[in-house]
């Protein structure tokens, strides 16, 4: 995995035979309240090592795009206009930065149905934003999202219930906890993979050196946290890598143990 370019909203990584685009959508600020102990209770202390904006938590948000030359895929688009935030829906502008022609994406894997991964299917003037779209990967218990201003798209929903195969090279493995639906991406080139994730870590600083925190917005918390601890130690093989719609931007990393968790190496400097 090597970094061969990068803008102010996009890196573009060679993996292998393929690219792998990393589009900034933006980012969002959350209370450090979010966050839980084992029990389900706010942590009584933020450790000095998490950063914080004012009072708050600063959280990426990431898209990825993947292609051979030939196909390609774009995993989560980000948060549209719905977030009624300045600093997002920033997706467009990445896709243009990259030279990704938006009428070349009939591919769209999201990772679960919250607003920030799913929105951007639909422009804020309320067109589709991929029109020769022909197919949305989605886990199956996050298909009723397709309701209201995402209606339209309904028909090309493919429900992803197991583990399965969407090209040569990506493969969508479902992990439900933080929603019923959510799923991630395994990209593989020859004997590396690149799991793209969507929910799986909130705060970086703190979820991988401590995974059993979670986060109050994990819809099942044990089970998150039990998907989260089991995606750590398989990163920690050899070739394999992460891309986290809630790292830092650009998102893509190494995963390695450290004392009783993990650290985080980033493969780029922070864009944005």
């Amino acid at each position: 995995m090597r970094l061969i370019s990068s803008g102010r909203h996009h890196a573009t990584f060679e993996f292998g035979d393929l690219q792998v685009i990393s589009l900034r959508d933006g980012y969002i600020d959350m209370p450090p309240t979010r966050l839980r102990d084992e029990d389900g209770r706010p942590l009584p202390q933020l450790p000095t090592a998490v950063p914080l904006v004012g009072d708050n938590l600063r959280l990426s948000v990431n898209a990825f795009f993947v292609t051979d030359g030939t196909r390609s895929i774009l995993i989560d688009t980000g948060a549209s206009n719905v977030w009624h935030d300045p600093t997002m829906g920033l997706i467009y502008d990445a896709l243009e930065e990259a030279e990704i022609d938006r009428t070349q994406i009939t591919d769209v894997a999201i990772t679960h149905r919250h607003e920030d991964h799913v929105s951007g299917l639909i422009t804020p003037d309320g067109s589709e934003a991929f029109i020769e779209l022909e197919r949305i990967w989605i886990g199956a218990g996050d298909t009723s999202v397709f309701t209201g201003r995402l209606e339209p798209l309904r028909d090309r929903v493919v429900p992803v219930s197991d583990k399965v195969a969407i090209n040569n090279w990506t493969t969508a493995i479902p992990t439900p906890g933080h929603t019923p639906g959510h799923t991630i991406y395994d990209i593989t080139s020859g004997t590396a993979h690149l799991l793209i994730w969507g929910d799986t870590v909130h705060v970086p600083t703190l979820q991988f050196e401590q995974p059993t925190v979670s986060w109050e917005l994990d819809g099942n918390q044990s089970q998150a946290r039990a998907a989260r601890v089991a995606l750590l130690e398989h990163l920690t093989r050899p070739n394999h890598f992460v891309a986290g719609a809630h790292l830092d931007s650009p998102g893509i990393a190494r995963v390695s143990p450290s004392g009783n968790g993990y650290a985080l190496e980033y493969l780029a400097p922070p864009i944005g």
